[in-house]
């Protein structure tokens, strides 16, 4: 029955069925044929499931993100990144991947992230003679980082789903996201060397505090976020909504580049992908209640303990599923259907959880820039107007410094660890 229920699931996939309705449907289908368990309980499980209170920090800070998007923000951190690094080879390159890291503590979302950026740095990377291919590519690359520096939805879906402290997790994100950044900014410096992109004119100290100045609002949200969980003011989900009422009171009040008939379609927005998510977790718990039933983590966990103790070797084959997954499943989806699977195996290995977390997140990140799901290049590809099939030759160098730095942070966990131990 567990075979029919991988089969259903991939059938559903492949004929583009909803990834929601295809966790949800291939679950009750195989119930039904067992019928050892009533719909109702099926029913109760997916209601359970988005009846969680951690589960609110999911609508807030994506609100939050869309607040902060919609109120000048990225421009501002634009115009401090590009005050900051804009004078260095491929400077504006560079500053793509920078204002990336900043507005990645603001909106815990790749997708946003690429998007907000994108479309102030893309045409003007163009304008000032890079390649269009190379460009969008650098955005939908330095995109990935909005899951990984906190906050960051993902987290706290693998949080709730694996049972680990959401306020570590963003923690133990900060340095792997750094690394990620790092290794990006090295690798455009060094193809705009052999290309010949130039830096913009140097700005000087005056120039670097007005920038300041004017981004440290943005800059304060993830200081007030981290500070708040870790001072014990709060926690995660109502540092959720204090980021909600912060991004408010900039936006309308202080940058007042928020009117109130913009909070409709920012609302909508907001709630448009909070819905998808809810969804998906709803599915995937009747999905991960079969799994429960029939102890299939378990005996995934024996088969892989039979194959190797090594923790390494385990590692490196987990890394390599979760590539594959990350590049065919979305990512919320791939969070919720892998760690029910994955940490029990992970948890006998000896693998911090809080670690893995990270691990995971890094994977699935390179999914929005790997063919063919890749939503990161869709979006700069929107944005640069041009196709995703060009992008592919161009994102190669991105994805292989990538798993380069997944496979530091996996066999290095005091890159995670340090700043929570």
């Amino acid at each position: 029955m567990a075979i029919l229920l991988f089969a259903l699931l991939a059938i559903f996939f492949l004929i583009n069925v909803p990834i929601a309705v295809a966790l949800g449907l291939a679950s009750t289908i195989v119930f039904f044929i067992q019928g050892t368990v009533e719909p109702i309980v099926i029913v109760q499980r997916m209601f359970n499931a988005v009846d969680s209170f951690p589960l609110l920090a999911v609508p807030f800070f994506i609100l939050a993100g869309s607040l902060m998007e919609s109120g000048g923000i990225s421009r501002r951190l634009i115009r401090l990144a590009n005050v900051m690094f804009g004078r260095v080879k491929g400077g504006l390159a560079i500053v793509s991947i920078v204002a990336c890291a900043f507005f990645a503590a603001i909106s815990g979302s790749a997708a946003a992230t690429t998007a907000a950026v994108g479309a102030l740095l893309i045409p003007a990377m163009v304008k000032k003679g890079y390649d269009k291919d190379f460009s969008t590519a650098v955005q939908a690359a330095g995109g990935t980082i909005g899951v990984m520096i906190p906050p960051s939805v993902p987290l706290v879906l693998y949080g709730v789903t694996a049972g680990v402290s959401i306020g570590s997790l963003f923690i133990a994100g900060i340095l792997p996201g750094i690394l990620v950044g790092g290794s990006l900014i090295l690798l455009v410096y060094i193809i705009s060397l052999k290309r010949g992109y130039g830096g913009e004119e140097k700005a000087d100290f005056k120039e670097f505090l007005k920038a300041f100045a004017d981004a440290i609002l943005a800059l304060l949200m993830p200081v007030i976020i981290l500070g708040g969980i870790y001072g014990g003011i709060f926690t995660p989900t109502e540092a959720a909504v204090v980021a909600v009422v912060y991004g408010l009171i900039v936006g309308l009040v202080i940058y007042r580049e928020i009117k109130f008939k913009d909070l409709i379609e920012v609302f909508t927005s907001s709630i448009l992908v909070t819905a998808v998510i809810m969804f998906i977790i709803a599915g995937a718990s009747a999905f991960g209640y079969y799994l429960t039933r029939e102890r299939i983590p378990g005996e995934l966990t024996e088969l892989m303990l039979g194959v190797t103790d090594n923790w390494i070797v385990a590692l490196l084959i987990i890394n390599a599923v979760l590539l594959v997954a990350g590049a065919f499943l979305e990512t919320s989806a791939a969070i919720i259907i892998l760690t029910p699977i994955l940490v029990p195996i992970v948890s006998a290995l000896g693998i911090d959880l809080t670690h893995f977390g990270i691990i995971m997140i890094v994977n699935l990140a390179i999914g929005f820039i790997t063919p063919p799901v890749g939503i990161n290049l869709f979006v700069a590809a929107n944005i640069a107007d041009t196709k995703f099939e060009k992008l592919i030759g161009a994102i190669i160098p991105f994805i292989i410094i990538m798993v380069i730095d997944v496979l530091i942070i996996s066999f290095i966990p005091a890159i995670s660890l340090f700043l929570i131990e």
